[in-house]
């Protein structure tokens, strides 16, 4: 097979692989309460197969580097979810998703300009987030009634998400590591749950997903961190299970801490 049809071949494996493992997670989050559904969204179903391709081509330093893009764009995403939370309440589709889009895209330029450090970006998750869980908590457990999603809904998400996988692991060497792990956090699932849920359950019950998902971040942040520090030393193939673990890890706490009672 000649390099150029071997190049094509990958990218469409790659963007399959990734639309189906988008569909079975989102059906899964609809067909259950915000919580859930908040927290199943929150998890890396775009980021992740963007990290297992990029590592196919990419060395370690490569990938801890985009780590760190990765998380200060986590706190951009958590701004963008509680936006859209707030505004939904009251207001259409259109307005609610444009506005904390609008302010998504003027978070995503100032940061995407500025060279972060670990430690700068740990930090401005650990502000954002205090702020963030505090305006969501009111909103968190509107009732969201169960429903089946239509093929075109699920196609709708897994071609997005496919799309941007093949971007940006077809232009990953001319974004670098900072360009690329911003990318791979773009918000894509949590825009495509947005537009699905809001007319079909009603701002406030698409809102009470969202305002889940915000406390699922965290424990991306937590994955992205872990990333960050496990990838160069023990290598790709362990940081990634070590993040993916994480992420997952943090969701099943906090269903386990909701069952009990307990407020998060």
């Amino acid at each position: 097979m000649s390099p150029d049809y071997y190049f094509l071949f990958t990218v469409i494996v790659r963007k399959a692989i990734t639309a189906g493992f988008v569909v079975v997670a989102t059906v899964i989050a609809e067909r259950v309460g915000p919580l859930l559904g908040g927290l199943v969204a929150a998890l890396p179903i775009s980021a992740g197969p963007v990290y297992v391709f990029l590592a196919l081509d990419h060395d370690a330093h490569f990938i801890a580097q985009g780590a760190v893009a990765s998380l200060i764009i986590n706190a951009v995403n958590a701004i963008f979810a509680v936006m859209y939370a707030r505004t939904a309440q009251t207001e259409s589709r259109a307005v609610s998703m444009g506005r904390a889009f609008l302010v998504w895209l003027v978070l995503a330029a100032f940061v995407h300009g500025t060279n972060w450090t670990f430690a700068s970006a740990a930090m401005v998750n650990v502000i954002v987030f205090g702020v963030c869980l505090v305006l969501v908590r009111p909103l968190r457990h509107a009732q969201l009634k169960g429903f089946r999603p239509q093929w075109t809904d699920l196609a709708l998400r897994a071609g997005l998400v496919a799309l941007l996988v093949g971007a940006v692991v077809t232009f990953s060497v001319q974004l670098g590591s900072q360009g690329s792990g911003m990318h791979a956090v773009f918000p894509v699932v949590l825009l495509s749950m947005m537009f699905i849920l809001h007319n079909r359950v009603g701002g406030p019950a698409s809102a009470a997903v969202m305002a889940n998902a915000v406390l699922g971040l965290v424990g991306f942040a937590f994955a992205c961190s872990v990333l960050h520090f496990a990838a160069e030393p023990f290598g790709l193939a362990i940081g990634l299970v070590l993040a993916l673990l994480t992420s997952v890890g943090w969701s099943f706490a906090v269903m386990l801490v909701r069952r009990q009672g307990m407020a998060v």
